[in-house]
């Protein structure tokens, strides 16, 4: 296994790994579907936009991936980053999630960035404890902001610094 920046080339897999999510779980808070088309745009902007996206590939097979973008779109949080990380259905409770964050979690720091955010559904308790590993602390709850499958959602922000800069 490998963990790679992503190309137009890997956006099937990163379509099949997202609509997954969205059909299977709260971890995606879309009701709606993407094709290839739609992750090659997403990683594009992504990427033109200065964040990554990286893959994890195993026998040339997309295995999950993660990426990074803007927390809020103001001048006052651009060292403040939102993450999101995806392992595909079969891949789960081997270590790529962890993986996957770690490089990820280098990378922001190789950014020179100050704090990454999750914001995670409550009941996915594979990943609070796979960010609590990394360090990162619950900071927020906010119940009942999402909804999906018939349901009100509770959303957990965990957040870890990256530095320990006294001031930006």
């Amino acid at each position: 296994m490998i963990i790679r920046t992503a190309t137009a080339a890997d956006a099937q897999g990163l379509a099949e790994i997202y609509n997954h999510a969205v059909e299977n779980t709260v971890a995606i808070l879309n009701e709606t579907l993407v094709d290839a088309g739609n992750r090659a745009a997403w990683v594009a902007q992504r990427q033109g936009d200065g964040f990554p996206v990286l893959v994890a590939e195993e026998d040339g097979r997309v295995i999950g991936y993660a990426s990074y973008g803007p927390w809020r779109p103001f001048h006052g949080f651009r060292e403040t980053v939102e993450h999101s990380v995806y392992v595909r259905d079969g891949q789960r409770g081997k270590g790529l999630g962890r993986q996957l964050m770690q490089a990820l979690i280098d990378q922001a720091k190789s950014d020179g960035l100050h704090m990454m955010v999750a914001a995670v559904t409550a009941g996915n308790d594979a990943s609070i404890r796979l960010h609590e590993a990394l360090g990162f602390e619950v900071t927020a709850r906010m119940p009942q902001v999402g909804q999906k499958f018939g349901d009100w959602l509770e959303l957990i922000f965990l957040q870890l610094r990256l530095d320990d800069r006294p001031s930006p």
